[in-house]
């Protein structure tokens, strides 16, 4: 495998486009080898679910589009970056039961944390940001 690999798709920012979001990256990982029944897998879909979910939700119609960035170094670490033009970061609510929503970051925190990754927001030129998961390719999420 190369030192670098990288890949990105920009989808509408429309509900539609999550799945097409999660199946783009799961297609891409199975392409660079890694196993459809790694224990990652099933993780690494979910955060894009969730990542590309608040693209779509979050952003309140300011940001027509979305783009998934897919990048695996050296064949040991795998970023994952949504990035939008919407200027609002992602915001640490309080989990109340009673709240329908404002979870999606806490379970993304949570899978990358449970796998040795990490998450981080970088603004983007145009005043917008990216969430970015990094993770050990590979990695033995539960």
């Amino acid at each position: 495998m190369a030192d670098h690999q990288e890949s990105s798709v920009t989808l509408p920012s429309d509900p539609a486009s999550v799945p097409a979001a999660r199946r783009f990256v799961s297609e891409l990982l199975t392409e660079w080898g890694m196993s459809d029944a790694a224990p990652a897998v099933d993780a690494v879909r979910l955060i894009v679910s969730e990542l590309a979910t608040n693209a779509v939700l979050h952003t309140f119609g300011q940001s027509p589009t979305f783009t998934v960035d897919v990048q695996l170094d050296h064949d040991e670490q795998l970023r994952i970056g949504v990035t939008d033009s919407h200027p609002r970061w992602p915001q640490r609510l309080p989990a109340a039961v009673q709240q329908d929503n404002g979870r999606g970051m806490v379970i993304i925190r949570h899978l990358a944390a449970e796998s040795g990754g990490q998450l981080l927001v970088t603004p983007t030129d145009d005043g917008g940001k990216t969430v970015w998961i990094t993770l050990p390719w590979g990695a033995p999420v539960q």
